[in-house]
């Protein structure tokens, strides 16, 4: 059988990240190497469109850095704190509902603890986002989720070396019907940042942050919507 999936590139003469959709073959199975036949598929498929240096960024990864870039394997200490959190426990934990959150107490729980926890299925609608001092609404959609990777990544030095020497990225478990946040997109937004030296600018606070990102952001939320209406 087919199916599509997105593969992100870095803009590199503005910051933000361009989506094509890729029809490839899919292997039906939860084990990692139906997934990884589905990987080689997609990129294949990539590769035929002239681009040649793709990472596919989820803990399905056949690359060891892509394994290392899933939200679940990426770790960061916080500044203030000196706490160590994944950053899939530190979204899961900072979401705020309309019956209550964040549920802080998932800072320190496994990724996989975090993500699972039933309180997230029994509090209501997400209403936004709360890290430590740090306050987000829910748009621009991707903002949240973004400035918590990014920020993660800017702690591993090596990391980030080697991401600018890939020009795409993929993540095989994501489907935007399903949802929103995407960690190959965060990456391919790294790179943009990197590649228009605006990486280290981007983190000097939240409000610089949202400022470099204004325009890539607007973008998303228009592809988003026409997304949804071709689904």
């Amino acid at each position: 059988m087919t199916t599509t999936r997105y593969v992100y590139i870095p803009k590199t003469k503005d910051v933000g990240v361009m989506l094509r959709e890729i029809q490839f073959d899919w292997y039906p199975g939860f084990s990692i190497s139906q997934k990884q036949k589905s990987i080689r598929s997609l990129h294949d498929n990539i590769r035929a469109l002239g681009i040649q240096n793709i990472l596919e960024v989820s803990s399905k990864s056949e690359n060891e850095l892509g394994v290392h870039l899933s939200a679940f394997n990426m770790f960061f200490t916080t500044k203030k704190f000196g706490r160590q959190i994944s950053v899939e426990s530190a979204f899961q934990g900072s979401k705020v509902f309309d019956r209550g959150g964040p549920l802080t107490d998932l800072y320190s729980k496994t990724p996989i603890e975090a993500k699972k926890d039933e309180r997230l299925q029994n509090l209501g609608n997400i209403i936004g986002f709360r890290f430590f001092e740090y306050n987000f609404d829910t748009k621009p959609r991707t903002l949240f989720y973004d400035w918590l990777y990014i920020n993660a990544l800017s702690q591993n030095k090596k990391a980030l070396e080697e991401i600018i020497k890939y020009e795409a990225f993929t993540d095989i478990e994501f489907n935007p019907a399903k949802s929103i946040n995407c960690q190959a997109y965060s990456v391919a937004l790294a790179v943009s940042l990197l590649k228009n030296g605006l990486f280290e600018r981007a983190l000097m606070s939240l409000d610089m942050f949202k400022k470099i990102m204004k325009e890539e952001y607007i973008k998303q939320d228009t592809n988003r919507k026409i997304q949804l209406k071709l689904i």
